[in-house]
């Protein structure tokens, strides 16, 4: 089976998202992209009319591809906890396929947030909460989920235990993210106890 060559547009895109991962969007210049991808920066004005336009692109096709994800899984008429153990996997699948767009949105959120043209990453904020809650409240409901949870607390927990996994997890290096959202999913579904000795 033949692989689709990256355009040099798409090869751009990547030096960018890895230099603003690992350097943080401030601390990047147009001079740094164009030094690692092996060009003039003028050349890269051929492509982009700047950094924020590169960012732009990188969150918002990641995130287009993420929301579409949590769409299907909504819409799916599986029950709760199928639901919510997809939705665990779809998210470290995204930290695998897209380390260094989620730690973009990690880091740079807030900071880029303050420009009028990402005002969608404060809306993809409140989508990804309305997805969790969905999920949660669906899971108390139909008795998957204990019916004594706080739905904040708990949305909280879920969202900073499975981002977080972004600054350590490295694909090709031990556990494969199917495995990490293996473990993740027996403990929070299952807990860490033995069962004989759960309260």
């Amino acid at each position: 089976m033949s692989t689709a060559v990256p355009s040099r547009r798409e090869e751009l895109l990547a030096i960018a998202a890895r230099l603003f991962a690992e350097k943080g969007f401030r601390n990047t210049t147009v001079r740094d992209i164009a030094d690692a991808a092996g060009i003039l920066s003028g050349s890269l004005y051929h492509h982009f009319d700047s950094k924020e336009s590169m960012v732009d692109e990188i969150l918002s096709t990641f995130q287009n591809e993420l929301f579409g994800q949590y769409d299907e899984i909504l819409a799916s008429s599986e029950d709760a906890r199928a639901k919510l153990e997809r939705a665990v996997r779809v998210s470290f699948e995204a930290i695998d396929k897209h380390p260094h767009e989620v730690a973009i949105f990690q880091n740079d959120a807030d900071h880029l947030g303050s420009f009028s043209r990402f005002g969608y990453l404060a809306d993809r904020n409140t989508q990804s909460r309305q997805v969790w809650v969905t999920l949660i409240e669906e899971g108390m409901r139909t008795g998957v989920l204990r019916p004594d949870l706080d739905v904040t607390l708990t949305y909280r927990f879920i969202r900073d235990t499975v981002w977080v996994a972004v600054r350590w997890y490295r694909p090709g290096r031990g556990l494969t993210h199917s495995d990490v959202a293996d473990q993740y999913v027996r403990i929070l579904l299952d807990g860490i106890a033995q069962p004989s000795r759960r309260r």
